[in-house]
């Protein structure tokens, strides 16, 4: 047994004595549910909360679930809860904050493992552009005095260190940094996470009816509460989730540009099924490879659909499309300063010369392999699935 499965083994003994709270999670909800909200929520954060104690009853029913499982999604549910208690107090305390001005932002999306991590690791480099850090992102609040730092990084640094200790692997796929840029989806409320670390058909089925505009309300609050009091600079933000809520995001981001990056969909389901599968294994015993295969085919599929349905309403000048040969062998004189003026940022030595730390694999890692059949699904499958977005980039290949 390897060193991350023994702890694993150990942590989920130790815990297996709460384990048995799943069978009551309206209980459980309504504790967290106090901690956060002390005086009652708020009728306008009503949908907000009903929709993480669905989630959270859902969650609790989920096959093959393990006790670390059901402690990683009550701590999902509390930090959500938390977060929007803090920022109701703060702009209820600041007013200003709700008047703090999200300009001209930048969204990179795409379908994961396109190079959306590199394509905002690059665009981070100006010290125009602005972009949240994984512990801002885990619990948003304003300026932080330097003794409290360490103290507001603690969420961040648990998350971190406890997949590296349970899924040394996941950190060779997609790396998480404590004050490295990160992406939306750690505070965007009903995104698609849950579904990466356990099966909840019905998280599904109630995420695709949902109407997102009060989700994208919420996350620009997080980026007014992180901005304000602090030098106003252009926000670059980053999520694949995005792309099946363009929509939504325009709704309240009118002026954003889209960066969406492209790659050939067969390695992107292979690819990205294996780090669902990494980070599974912490929550789910035993796991279905097939299972991860056939929901994310339709999950990703689908959120290309309504990503190119959108596309017909962005103008074209707030739309750019990066092809995976942007970031390929030699970005420095290639894709990346096409990418700057694309977004209409200047590209200049001083970015030149940060570039080689950012499109570096992390000192220590090793490559991902993966194999698309281990997880139920051939070339065919993926093309049929995928066809549109064949056929979008195929355009932008030749454009």
């Amino acid at each position: 047994m390897s060193s991350s499965s023994l702890a694993l083994a150990l942590t989920d003994l130790l815990l297996r004595p709460g384990f048995g709270s799943r069978r009551t999670p309206d209980r459980v909800f309504d504790r967290m549910l106090g901690e956060a909200f002390p005086g009652g929520a708020a009728e306008a954060d009503r949908e907000f909360v009903d929709g993480f104690r669905s989630l959270l009853g859902w969650w609790a029913e989920a096959e093959h679930l393990t006790p670390v499982g059901w402690q990683s999604a009550q701590r999902h549910v509390r930090r959500h809860l938390t977060n929007r208690a803090r920022i109701n107090r703060l702009i209820a305390e600041n007013p200003a904050i709700a008047e703090e001005p999200i300009e001209r932002p930048v969204f990179v999306v795409g379908l994961p493992r396109t190079a959306t991590t590199l394509t905002h690791g690059v665009l981070s480099l100006s010290a125009e552009h602005r972009c949240p850090l994984l512990w801002e992102l885990l619990a948003p609040d304003l300026e932080v005095p330097p003794a409290r730092r360490r103290e507001a990084m603690a969420p961040a640094r648990q998350l971190v260190r406890g997949t590296n200790l349970f899924a040394p692997r996941f950190r060779d796929i997609h790396a998480l940094v404590v004050e490295g840029p990160e992406e939306c989806t750690f505070a965007l409320p009903h995104a698609l996470m849950p579904l990466a670390q356990a099966r909840i058909p019905a998280y599904r089925d109630w995420h695709y009816a949902h109407d997102f505009v009060p989700d994208y309300r919420h996350l620009k609050r997080v980026y007014q509460v992180l901005q304000y009091g602090r030098p106003r600079r252009r926000w670059v933000l980053k999520s694949p989730m995005h792309l099946e809520h363009l929509a939504a995001l325009r709704t309240v981001f009118p002026d954003a540009t889209i960066v969406w990056t492209h790659r050939d969909p067969e390695t992107v389901m292979g690819s990205f099924c294996s780090l669902v599968e990494h980070g599974m294994s912490l929550s789910v015993r035993p796991l279905d490879p097939h299972d991860i295969g056939a929901t994310w085919l339709e999950l990703l599929s689908r959120s290309t659909e309504r990503g190119i349905a959108a596309r017909a309403g962005i103008p074209p000048e707030s739309l750019v499309d990066v092809p995976y040969s942007w970031l390929g062998a030699d970005p420095a004189t290639g894709g990346v300063p096409k990418l700057y003026a694309a977004v209409g940022a200047r590209w200049t030595d001083a970015e030149a010369a940060r570039l080689p730390e950012v499109v570096a694999r992390p000192k220590g890692s090793r490559p991902h392999r993966y194999d698309l059949s281990r997880y139920g699904l051939s070339r065919a499958d993926v093309e049929t699935a995928f066809a549109g977005y064949n056929a979008l980039r195929a355009e932008v290949d030749r454009a």
